[in-house]
């Protein structure tokens, strides 16, 4: 919200873009999902989003990069900025096409708008430069949410001098925030964050999450199962499809009573995945090899039983 205030306070400029099935938090801008069409304008998703405010927002779809293109040759004069989950999250794992978030920032560079990188479930998971540092992309503005409280709460956004210096009291855009500065929250952040730069951390939390993907994905196969799996870092995404989505289209497109069934099926085993079909699932460190094989075992009884 801030984030987005602030991308219209340094350019002047009221609509913003944003991707059907990213969730970028509750304010009211954010609320809108896509209507019918390439560019059509979002209708509210939440009562309470006045239809006037949601107008602004203009809906895409993820990873569509003559979408987005097409978008700024029509609205050149109007966008103030680009907000995207750079690997998308909140619709089950999709993973980014490098022209895709190339295009973006390439656009934003062209027509004077803001890119915003909202790393709330990214940040620090998919690598230690976040994902703009695995993908080699620089956003204008980034946002990161409870990672760098290392779980407590907490949030923040930072990005190019210019634009921070349009932040009161230096400049005219306000914000504020009863959580700003928790010291609680700061202190965890920073243990958090010396903890994951030790050598190796990454590459062994990629390992072992890849070891999961390819894992379920070897077992689904064997027993005839229509199931695929990938990852990214340390985050992963199951599907009952027959090949990984990379749309929000494509996620729905999925069979969600066979994740359901799955689901609940490991879930009486002991394994707890995330409770719906539209969410990324996390490989921590303190996972071990030996949960890894356990959760494979588990799934590969339960592809057995169709």
């Amino acid at each position: 919200m801030s984030a987005i205030r602030l991308a219209r306070g340094f350019t002047g400029r009221d609509m913003i873009i944003k991707f059907e099935g990213c969730y970028h938090g509750h304010g009211d801008s954010l609320l809108v999902k896509a209507g019918s069409g390439l560019l059509t304008f979002g209708n509210p998703s939440s009562a309470g989003v006045p239809a006037d405010l949601a107008r602004h927002t203009l809906v895409l779809d993820y990873n569509d990069e003559q979408g987005l293109r097409d978008a700024f040759i029509k609205h050149v004069k109007e966008i103030a900025c680009v907000i995207v989950e750079p690997v998308a999250g909140n619709m089950n794992l999709i993973a980014p096409k490098p022209e895709f978030l190339a295009a973006m920032r390439e656009m934003c560079t062209l027509h004077g708008a803001v890119l915003i990188f909202d790393e709330v479930m990214t940040g620090f998971r998919v690598g230690p430069g976040s994902a703009q540092g695995l993908y080699g992309i620089t956003p204008d503005i980034s946002t990161f949410g409870k990672v760098i409280g290392g779980g407590m709460p907490l949030g923040a956004f930072g990005g190019r001098r210019e634009i921070m210096e349009q932040i009161a009291p230096l400049g005219p855009v306000y914000q504020a925030g009863t959580l700003s500065g928790n010291p609680l929250s700061v202190a965890a952040g920073l243990v958090t964050l010396k903890k994951i730069a030790a050598p190796g951390f990454y590459e062994a939390l990629a390992a072992k999450t890849n070891a999961l993907v390819d894992g379920l994905t070897a077992a689904a196969k064997k027993r005839g199962v229509n199931f695929c799996a990938q990852s990214v870092g340390g985050m992963f995404g199951v599907y009952f499809a027959a090949t990984p989505p990379t749309s929000y289209a494509e996620v729905m497109a999925s069979d969600k009573d066979a994740f359901n069934r799955f689901f609940h099926a490991m879930l009486d085993a002991g394994f707890y995945f995330a409770p719906s079909a539209y969410e990324a699932g996390f490989v921590s460190a303190a996972h071990s090899d030996a949960d890894i094989a356990a959760t494979v075992a588990a799934a590969d009884a339960i592809f057995a039983q169709g």
